[in-house]
Parts: C-alpha cells; structure tokens; sequence
C-alpha cells in the first residue's frame, strides 16, 4: 500500500511496486501537455456540493479504503486555497513499452494529490493535479510510473460490444445475448437449453441499444429496492436517486440527499450493489467514514468485506462491456 506523505514539496513513494524508467519521449509529450496546458486556461463554474465517494480507484487507498489495480494516488497538498478557476485538460500521446498510449492532463481545484487512472475501456492514462501543484512535479510522477502503467495496460482484457452472441453478466452469472428472432423492442432475460440468455428483439443493428438500456432499467429497479429497504431500516428517505455511469465510482450521496449510482452494479453480484446501496443511504445519517458509519452499515446485514474484496477484484472489468446510451 502506498505510504502517503503529507508534504507540500515532497512526493510519496510507493514501497511495494517497481515503479521506474525516465522515458525521453514520456518526458518530452508531457512537455507537450504543459505547454498546451498553460496557454488555454479558463475560468470554471465553482465546483458542485461536497459529495462523499464510493471509489474504485487506486493502488493506494481510496477515501473508503478500497484498493484497486486501476489507479495511483500520492498526496501532495498544495499551498493557498483552491479557486474556482483552473486549467482545461490537456492532451498528449506518450511512449510506453513501445506502445503508444493517450494521456489527459488536467488540474483540479478539489483535488489534494496526484492521481493516475487508466480508462479500462480504452487503455489511456489520466492524470489529474491539484491546481497549484508544481507541473515539473507532476511529470516527474508520471515518469516514475511509467512501470506501472504498461503492467496495467497489459492486465485489461479486450472490450465486450452489446451483440448477439457475446456472453455479459447479469447479477453475477454469465448470459449469453441471443436475438429471438421477434418483432418490437423487448429484451427479457431467460434460459435456453438450461443455459441462462438475454433474449433481444429486433435486429441485430439494434442490439446494443436496447440491451444497454434495458440493463439500465434493471439496475434502476434492484437499487430502488435495496435503496428502500435500507432507508426504512434506518428511517431516512433520500431525495432522490439517479444512474451514472461513473467510472471512478460506484455510488454517492450528495448533502443535497442525492444518490447516485454507476448501473453496471446490475452487472455485479446482488450482495455486492445491495452493499453499495446500504453504503450510501447510511451516508444520508453520516456524510463521513469514521465508527458510527461503518457501525450503520453493518447493521443493515450487508457482507461487507466479501463486497469490498469482490469489487477490489472485478469491479474495473465490469467496464469492458457495451456502449453507453442515454
């Protein structure tokens, strides 16, 4: 795990990893970023509500905890406070393993470290910095983590398309999509020689629209029902609940009373986005991570070990499959 540093000049470095390599082309790209970076800033609407987070981010841990293979955090707290105004993303590819990879760069007025994600989806790396962070400082982490990128690069498995065929999981348990050869738009789930489908009507051209929503619509309904049961559990009620399709989280609670959460949890295990949901509604009682929170969520009979291990493992896989649609 990453030993964090709260030092304004200082990186953490992270002691059981081989991170290395000082990559002339890496160096010279990022230059690219910082130039482009510098010479397009812009003013930014002040930043939304407080939100509290469940991440599936980092070799380091997230803010609840949760490791994952699919990012690295470090601290690095900047001086002054974060304005409302900060630099657009810059973009630039860079040369990794003899592999050409995209790379976003963009400053944040929230964020407090340094943050390296890999898009699961498409392979590109993201970096993200808080907004007074020295950008020589920020090359010189991507630089180091050159290492860590390829191996990751190497460990994401080739896309799924929402098509006739293809096997996906529904709640855990592989299913085969198959075309059933009827007219209009219904998309059910059943068996076919004892062997669990997802029956799509229509033509194979409208396979993954329908199915994308139709999935959509599932996740909707098992997390209205698991957001329900919680709440009256606890007497609360949020405000409201919607869908995302997040890629560094699974699910949050805004001071607003909002739940949002990503629909590919209907990909998962029931009992791991049951626990997301009890996750967040005990938030609506403690917007923070200390005892009493984790004393409510447990209390509402979610496993919550055996969620957190399973979405440590395979949560980034589950954005392999299909296209997003509105």
């Amino acid at each position: 795990m990453c030993r964090r540093r709260n030092q304004r000049s200082e990186h953490a470095t992270c002691n059981d990893r081989s991170i290395c390599g000082h990559c002339p082309c890496l160096f010279l790209a990022a230059e690219r970023a910082r130039v482009a970076a510098l010479t397009a800033r812009r003013q930014r609407p002040v930043p939304a509500a407080p939100r509290t987070t469940l991440d599936h981010k980092s070799v380091a841990e997230s803010n609840f905890g949760m490791p994952d293979s699919q990012g690295v955090d470090v601290n690095h707290r900047p001086s002054g406070r974060a304005s409302g105004r900060s630099r657009p993303v810059a973009r630039a590819a860079v040369e990794i393993a003899g592999n050409t990879v995209p790379l976003a760069v963009s400053w944040h007025p929230r964020a407090r470290r340094f943050t390296l994600r890999l898009d699961p989806r498409t392979g590109g790396a993201r970096l993200t910095v808080p907004e007074h962070a020295d950008l020589d400082a920020a090359i010189a982490f991507l630089k180091r983590h050159e290492g860590w990128i390829a191996r990751e690069r190497g460990r994401i498995a080739a896309p799924v398309p929402f098509a006739a065929g293809v096997s996906i999981p529904l709640r855990g348990a592989p299913h085969v999509v198959r075309l059933n050869g009827a007219a209009g738009r219904r998309v059910s789930a059943g068996t076919s020689d004892g062997e669990p489908v997802i029956w799509v009507s229509g033509d194979a051209d409208m396979v993954a629209i329908r199915l994308a929503r139709w999935l959509k619509g599932e996740a909707r309904s098992d997390i209205a029902r698991s957001v329900e049961r919680h709440a009256a559990r606890l007497s609360v009620r949020p405000a409201r609940i919607v869908l995302r399709d997040q890629r560094s989280r699974w699910g949050s609670c805004s001071s607003n009373r909002a739940l949002s959460f990503s629909w590919r949890l209907v990909l998962a295990p029931g009992e791991v986005l049951d626990y997301v949901a009890a996750h967040e509604v005990a938030h609506l009682i403690e917007m923070n991570h200390g005892p009493r929170f984790w004393k409510l969520v447990r209390g509402l009979d979610v496993d919550v070990a055996r969620a957190r291990r399973w979405l440590a493992r395979h949560g980034q896989a589950l954005h392999r499959y299909g296209a997003v649609v509105s």
